[in-house]
């Protein structure tokens, strides 16, 4: 396993770049690293010199969200424990969607679960052109709570309603055709595109863009807030907690189906 989950760097065009490096485990994440990530992204917004954020990753596969040792820990939390969980992972959707600086997300390979939120919550989504994307919560026996006001908002509640109920592998043209990625290149272009975009960005007033930014929030009909980040955790505690859920992480881990999907 890497001693450097996350590689943060900041180049001389002013991006900087926050590079999960998990790819042994598909770059899924857990407490630590969400809390690092938010740090790091929070730091990023402090410093004058960055004017956009990029989000990457090592390996075959951008994230295949929640890792398992993780959830094999949340199995066993009280009710309040994995609110306080969960609240840290709204915590990161609501910093990447928040803050005051540009924010581009580079997917190579799966995007799974929390990995879709992390796309979502993105300014702007750059996909390969092989990349497939997958909310598979419900395989588990869970609710995508934490992630849905972002992933909904990229997507629209239409598409949800497919995505969310069927957890089915979608590709990066059906991802372009329903909003929840900007872009489609070819893998080996990812990079170069993100640069011509950041050349974009970084032509535009640093306070514009942030204020920019503030307006759709404003303007906006799902915009995420402390209450609306209170509700869904406790969504993803109660599913965490029910008997499904356990169930469904139960059966993920031991490499079988689901009690209900036995007939």
């Amino acid at each position: 396993m890497t001693d450097t989950p996350l590689i943060t760097e900041i180049d001389d065009t002013g991006a900087g770049w926050l590079i999960l490096n998990r790819p042994e485990v598909h770059n899924a994440f857990d407490d630590a690293l969400i809390a690092q990530l938010t740090e790091a992204l929070r730091d990023m917004e402090g410093r004058p010199q960055v004017r956009a954020v990029v989000l990457a990753a090592e390996g075959r596969n951008f994230s295949a969200g929640a890792d398992l040792n993780w959830m094999r820990r949340t199995a066993d939390y009280a009710f309040d424990e994995n609110v306080d969980d969960a609240l840290g992972l709204a915590g990161l959707m609501r910093t990447l969607d928040r803050l005051a600086k540009p924010t581009l997300a580079l997917v190579q390979g799966a995007a799974i679960g929390g990995g879709v939120g992390l796309v979502a919550a993105a300014d702007i989504a750059i996909a390969a052109d092989d990349a497939t994307f997958c909310l598979a919560e419900v395989k588990l026996g869970l609710t995508p709570a934490v992630i849905a006001p972002c992933v909904v908002a990229a997507m629209g509640a239409r598409q949800a309603r497919r995505y969310f109920l069927t957890a089915e592998r979608f590709g990066a043209a059906e991802a372009l055709d329903m909003g929840l990625v900007h872009a489609v290149v070819p893998a080996d272009q990812l990079r170069a595109t993100a640069r011509r975009m950041l050349g974009l960005l970084a032509g535009n007033g640093p306070r514009a863009l942030a204020d920019a930014k503030d307006l759709i929030f404003a303007v906006g009909e799902r915009a995420a807030d402390e209450a609306m980040m209170r509700d869904v955790a406790e969504r993803t505690a109660r599913s965490r907690a029910s008997d499904e859920g356990r169930e469904g992480m139960a059966a993920y881990l031991e490499k079988r189906k689901p009690a209900w999907t036995r007939e």
